[in-house]
């Protein structure tokens, strides 16, 4: 048997909301939806794949990291083209940008059930 790498799973309070935020963003095609969960994937591979998962009590991190509060213990890096064009249209989706941005080829943003993400150029 081997391993493969099949998906990222993100946890939050509404799964579907989020993977539509996801959907719209990446232009991915969604694969399964149920209550608790929905499953995304490119249109060019069937894998990796993005999944949603029901955490009703879900708390985002904290960005930047402090002692003492939620940690970040993943994150999705997504390049772009055009930096601040897709900035502007993932906040159109529902995104937020984050206050500290440690370099200037990369956005720090949140999507909308406060999940960190970057983009960045190539």
């Amino acid at each position: 048997m081997t391993t493969s790498f099949g998906a990222i799973v993100l946890g939050t309070p509404d799964p579907a909301a989020l993977a539509d935020f996801y959907r719209e963003l990446l232009g991915w095609e969604e694969v399964t939806r149920e209550p608790e969960w929905v499953r995304l994937r490119s249109p060019e591979s069937e894998r990796p794949g993005l999944s949603f998962q029901l955490e009703p009590d879900h708390e985002p991190p904290v960005w930047p990291q402090r002692p003492g509060s939620q940690q970040m213990q993943a994150h999705l890096d997504l390049m772009v083209d055009d930096l601040d064009a897709e900035v502007a249209r993932a906040v159109a989706l529902g995104a937020s940008v984050e206050a500290y941005q440690p370099q200037d080829d990369v956005r720090v943003l949140r999507d909308p059930h406060g999940h960190p993400f970057c983009l960045f150029l190539p």
